[in-house]
């Protein structure tokens, strides 16, 4: 059975001239972690003047389920049973999506990360998990320790789940604790929200931001309700601010060392490998077993050889995660690593 895919438009023109090599490579993702390795090699198809990705399936249609999967492809417009030549059957799947889109889309800032690419990321993190085969109803807990203000959070949240973060930049969680305030309130979604003080030994660290949120009245009403929590504080406390074992998956877009400068407050090191040699240690203790880490990184400022040694020697098995290079901007190369906990 042959389909295509067709892709989302964005508003990004470099992140669009680079969506077809990276959907393919998340399909393929998919196809290991949720299909049970059934499609076959994908590759960009030109129909009608529209670049689609074209795969088949050997043992028959898609099932329910697969389609339930591929419809949180972050690169997926559309999907098709290609019927005839260029013919095209459209085929109906169910995201998990639990909010209106503009809980991506709305926020606009410099610096902020490629909504597609982050949910890229998240995905093909819990893909790689022992979890991938229950994402579609399980609630999980998605960790971003470097969380600005909130992206991947906010994608956690669409499917349903969980999300912690962690956030050293005052004006960056006053943000987002704003945008989610304000969020909340225009859609007239049941939630709390609360901004209290982060204490340690007596000590304050800054400060921790609340929510309890559902999608509807019903569902808040059933207990069915979605916990957002992020930490004022440095991500190399981590391990200090939560339990072990605290997220299925743990997520992060790392400072580029170029657009989002070198070093932040008080000269902390912000480049990638500063970060993941102070931090790592710590955000590995709250993977759960079969859990994962997948981050995202500047090649130009740490070579792919120095970031997979410092994942190894963290405890965490590295998994294949080919394709996914691509440029950015000048100076940013951007790669994922994604690593497993046994």
């Amino acid at each position: 059975m042959e389909y295509a895919l067709l892709l989302a438009p964005s508003s990004n023109r470099v992140y669009t001239a680079g969506a077809a090599a990276l959907g393919a490579a998340e399909l393929a993702a998919f196809s290991v972690g949720a299909l049970d390795g059934r499609l076959g090699p994908v590759a960009p198809i030109e129909l009608a003047g529209r670049t689609y990705l074209g795969f088949s399936v050997a043992d028959g249609p898609l099932g329910e389920r697969d389609l339930a999967y591929l419809a949180n492809v972050s690169s997926a417009f559309a999907l098709f049973e290609r019927v005839e030549g260029d013919l095209l059957r459209p085929i109906a799947g169910q995201p998990l999506d639990r909010y209106d889109d503009d809980l991506i889309s709305i926020q606009k800032y410099s610096g902020k990360t490629n909504e597609h690419f982050t949910k890229l990321l998240l995905n093909v993190t819990v893909l790689a998990s022992a979890f991938a085969d229950r994402m579609l109803e399980r609630k999980l807990t998605v960790l971003d320790p470097v969380c600005g203000r909130g992206t991947t959070l906010n994608q956690a949240l669409m499917y349903g789940w969980d999300a912690i973060g962690i956030e050293r930049d005052q004006q960056d969680l006053e943000a987002y604790s704003a945008f989610m305030k304000t969020y909340l309130k225009r859609k007239r979604l049941k939630h709390n929200a609360e901004m209290t003080p982060l204490r340690r030994e007596g000590k304050k660290l800054g400060r921790r931001f609340d929510v309890t949120m559902a999608p509807d009245k019903a569902a808040h009403h059933a207990g069915e309700t979605q916990q957002l929590t992020v930490f004022e504080a440095d991500t190399s406390l981590a391990r200090s601010l939560l339990k072990k074992h605290s997220a299925e998956v743990v997520v992060a877009d790392l400072p580029y060392g170029i657009v989002h400068g070198s070093r932040g407050p008080k000269g902390i090191a912000r480049g990638p490998q500063e970060l993941l040699e102070t931090a790592l240690p710590g955000w590995v203790q709250l993977i759960m077993p079969g859990g994962t880490l997948g981050f995202s990184w500047n090649t130009h400022v740490a070579p792919r050889e120095e970031a997979i040694a410092l994942v190894e020697k963290a405890g965490l098995r590295i998994v294949p995660a080919e394709g996914f290079s691509h440029w950015v901007d000048q100076g940013i190369t951007r790669d994922i690593v994604i690593a497993r906990r046994d």
